[in-house]
């Protein structure tokens, strides 16, 4: 696929190393040349400097000739007017990043597909709803609901947890179809398991299941549910913003801002539940004074991923419960988790689940990277006919990196074993490492 991406910051360059290990053509466009300096250092990527909003450069850079065009520079309308002029210069398809949740409404979705905009992705808006998600189940990692009501968490178990030593046959004849085990993040090696796999204290656990059985899984891995009713917030970016506004009103939420002026601003535009205090969250004093040891959670939101993992340590040393930490250099995250600082969100890593539906030609409904387990997690619909109808889940030799982790049918939820046999139409969830992925297409196409 031939693939132009206008926009080097951090979520375009990030996508043209990923997409590029993919063999797909990858042209990177960016108006200032020094951003576009990592592409000679050996990696397939051909840079190419311009503006994605002129129509010479545009041109230059081969749009016509362009499977897909994704523009995610900072500038909203920037990236509309990109793909606006790239999908009438003959594109096939057109993805941009915006900052106006209002554009993702149902309602709209008709009106930006006829001026050439085929799909949108608003990073901060999907990092936020995580965090909400992960403050909604404290106890857990990752939590991501799926369709028809299926459940993914990522769960920590320590040593007084029941699963601890225990075989992965002798769970599923205890768990009476309660909940699947998809992978086991064991150090930095991330296990598809089999049934002669082995859950020990420390491994963070991936499960599968549907709302009914959260309780028993949360009790399986030895955790405590606490409430959570005050949160500390550093940083009062679009995330953080937002965040607040998703949370339930109930919540007590205090966001600490060092700079003065933005202070002001966010106060204007946040109300209710949520105090805004100018202040270097750093400052340990100003965090006793803030009440850090009363609050249950603690989000580091800066654009600086050390500074957010080393707040998220002094958090949990103050005794709060759960914490998390946008961590935007990738090879932080490994760091994050051997520090046992708890969740952590990245927005490259949620722009490129979004576009992968685009690159994948089997019926994907949702692509979601996990930041700790470098796998990812999709939801496909078994076409008639498809490989993965023809036999058994125990007959299919799937591949040892990639497992089914459950199934939606005729819109309820079940888990999958050996025995079962995936038909036409069902909702199929797989967990696969990175490298698994692109082998989903010979399964479900």
């Amino acid at each position: 696929m031939k693939i132009l991406i206008a926009g080097a910051g951090e979520v375009g360059a990030h996508l043209a190393k990923m997409l590029s290990k993919e063999k797909h053509d990858i042209i990177l466009m960016d108006s200032d040349e020094s951003k576009l300096a990592f592409t000679r250092s050996g990696m397939e990527i051909l840079p190419f400097t311009g503006n994605p909003t002129s129509l010479g450069d545009l041109e230059d850079a081969g749009i016509g000739r362009m499977d897909l065009f994704i523009s995610v520079t900072p500038e909203e309308t920037t990236n509309i007017t990109a793909c606006m002029l790239a999908s009438k210069m003959g594109a096939g398809k057109t993805f941009a990043r915006i900052n106006n949740y209002e554009y993702l409404l149902p309602k709209n979705k008709e009106f930006f597909q006829s001026i050439g905009i085929d799909s949108m992705i608003y990073p901060e808006m999907l990092a936020a709803k995580e965090i909400v998600s992960a403050i909604k189940r404290p106890w857990t990692r990752q939590y991501w609901e799926l369709q028809g009501g299926l459940i993914l968490m990522g769960v920590k178990v320590r040593e007084n947890a029941p699963i601890v030593n225990k075989y992965l046959t002798e769970l599923a004849e205890n768990s009476s179809k309660l909940y699947h085990v998809v992978a086991i993040k064991r150090g930095t090696e991330t296990i598809i398991p089999r049934g002669s796999d082995c859950i020990l204290a420390g491994d963070i656990v991936f499960f599968t299941s549907d709302k009914n059985h959260i309780n028993e899984i949360r009790k399986q891995a030895g955790k405590n549910e606490p409430e959570v009713k005050k949160i500390l917030i550093m940083g009062g970016s679009r995330i953080a913003v937002r965040t607040s506004q998703y949370l339930p009103g109930n919540i007590h939420i205090k966001i600490i801002e060092a700079s003065k002026e933005k202070s002001i601003r966010l106060s204007e535009m946040i109300s209710g539940n949520v105090l805004v205090i100018n202040g270097d969250a750093r400052d340990t004093d100003l965090l006793i004074q803030e009440s850090i040891q009363d609050s249950q959670a603690f989000i580091a939101l800066t654009e600086n991923s050390s500074t957010n993992i080393l707040a998220c340590l002094a958090a949990k040393r103050f005794g709060v419960t759960k914490t998390i930490a946008q961590v935007e250099n990738i090879d932080y995250i490994s760091m994050a988790e051997r520090l046992d600082i708890g969740s952590v969100i990245n927005k490259k890593l949620i722009a490129a689940s979004h576009i992968y539906q685009f690159l994948l030609d089997a019926d994907v409904s949702n692509v979601k990277c996990l930041a700790f387990a470098n796998a990812d997690v999709a939801e496909l619909t078994a076409r008639p006919d498809s490989k993965i109808t023809k036999r058994k889940v125990k007959d299919l030799h799937l591949p040892k990196d990639m497992t089914l982790g459950g199934l939606i049918r005729n819109g309820n939820p079940k888990m999958i074993d050996g025995e079962t046999q995936i038909q036409a139409h069902d909702q199929v969830v797989v967990f696969c490492l990175d490298s698994a992925i692109r082998k989903l297409e010979d399964y479900f196409k």
